[in-house]
């Protein structure tokens, strides 16, 4: 199935954006009254009929609309801090979606290398991951803040980091142990890793440590074995 995204559908008929309508009309070569795939990116899988082959406005007329539920029972919520290559970030991005994956914030932390992120770049790289995959649930990918600021908007959860200056959980029991948990938050350091400081305060705020393993792994590698464990447990609780 080849699916196409459109952010704003009301009434009976909608349009893809420029470049999904160049995808559909000047790569697929889309013609008036074929049928086509389209998502909103809230889990709703619409069946359209194009009306206007353009490829700079691809109009469809809407013959059946059903709305899928997500495929598992908790929200992930991942807190990573952009890498110094920023195409290690949009790996992790790419991955994240593809696994499954319903938040991510950039963090700037006091050892990121990374003080700038293209977040409209970094939402193409999702998209095209949720096509890719048949995601219909498009993961909300919120401003780059400081981790001070995402302290002040979240409490609670699990930070993973490499030093051993408290006892921390495997992320792996945590999540075997919280099995009916809703929402799991992880924060995920650049790789010069929190600092002692912010990993007090990540405690001050609730948010419990955690490791990954005993092997080092890159930031962007350790948001994406967030993911896949993550799933894989919760998979095997339900």
């Amino acid at each position: 199935m080849q699916l196409f995204y459109a952010a704003e559908i009301e009434g009976e008929a909608g349009f893809l954006t420029e470049s999904e309508s160049v995808h559909a009309v000047r790569v697929l070569r889309k013609k008036n009254g074929e049928s086509i795939q389209i998502t909103d990116g809230k889990g709703n899988l619409i069946t359209g009929v194009i009306t206007n082959a353009s490829p700079k406005k691809c109009t469809f007329s809407i013959s059946s609309k059903e709305q899928v539920p997500k495929n598992r029972k908790y929200k992930l919520h991942i807190a990573l801090a952009p890498t110094k290559n920023i195409d290690r970030y949009e790996w992790f991005l790419e991955k994240a979606v593809e696994i499954g994956i319903d938040e991510i914030t950039p963090i700037f932390t006091a050892n990121s290398e990374r003080k700038r992120i293209k977040p409209d770049r970094c939402e193409r790289v999702i998209l095209a991951a949720a096509k890719q995959s048949l995601n219909l649930h498009i993961p909300v990918f919120h401003e780059a803040v400081s981790l001070d600021a995402f302290f002040s908007q979240n409490t609670g959860g699990a930070i993973a980091y490499c030093g051993d200056e408290t006892e921390k959980t495997a992320f792996a029991s945590r999540l075997k142990t919280g099995s009916d948990q809703k929402t799991i938050t992880l924060l995920i350091g650049p790789e010069g890793d929190f600092t002692p400081d912010e990993v007090q305060q990540a405690a001050q705020k609730g948010f419990e440590p955690v490791t990954l393993g005993k092997a080092r792994l890159r930031t962007e590698t350790a948001g994406v074995y967030a993911c896949s464990i993550t799933h894989v447990l919760q998979s095997l609780s339900s």
